[in-house]
């Protein structure tokens, strides 16, 4: 199953950021990429997530995202983390987690492909920064 939820998240990279979009090719953010992934591999998404603003997370300090993922996907320790798991992260330190991806592998090193607001999907290392900020892990 990783390679797969892998296979489908790669060919979602270049995909432009639009904020609350899931569209492959066309534009997604963090939560549109994991949408499109899930439909992609499972079919119908079990919930239509509500609209959001880009600063949600800070406006409510709700973790949201956290128990949406949670309904959905079986969480994990962080320090487990495969590839075709989904990564959560707190990017304020006290705030809520707000932004995820998935991860994948390259040459034996763990990578994150994500969407991130004024770029397109990518893959990047699961570098220090990412670790750093690691909040959750979930198995599809």
């Amino acid at each position: 199953m990783e390679t797969d939820v892998v296979a489908i998240a790669r060919a979602w990279i270049g995909t432009p950021y639009v904020h609350q979009a899931s569209v492959k090719g066309a534009g997604c953010d963090c939560l549109g990429l994991l949408r499109g992934v899930w439909r992609e591999l499972r079919g119908e998404e079990p919930e239509v997530p509500p609209a959001y603003s880009p600063d949600w997370a800070e406006a409510s300090g709700r973790e949201t995202l956290y128990t949406a993922l949670a309904r959905h996907l079986t969480e994990i320790d962080p320090a487990a983390l495969a590839p075709g798991d989904v990564a959560l992260f707190r990017m304020a330190r006290h705030g809520p987690a707000k932004h995820c991806g998935i991860v994948a592998s390259r040459d034996g090193a763990l990578t994150l492909i994500h969407a991130r607001q004024s770029r397109r999907v990518s893959e990047e290392p699961f570098s220090t920064f990412w670790k750093n900020r690691l909040a959750h892990g979930f198995r599809l």
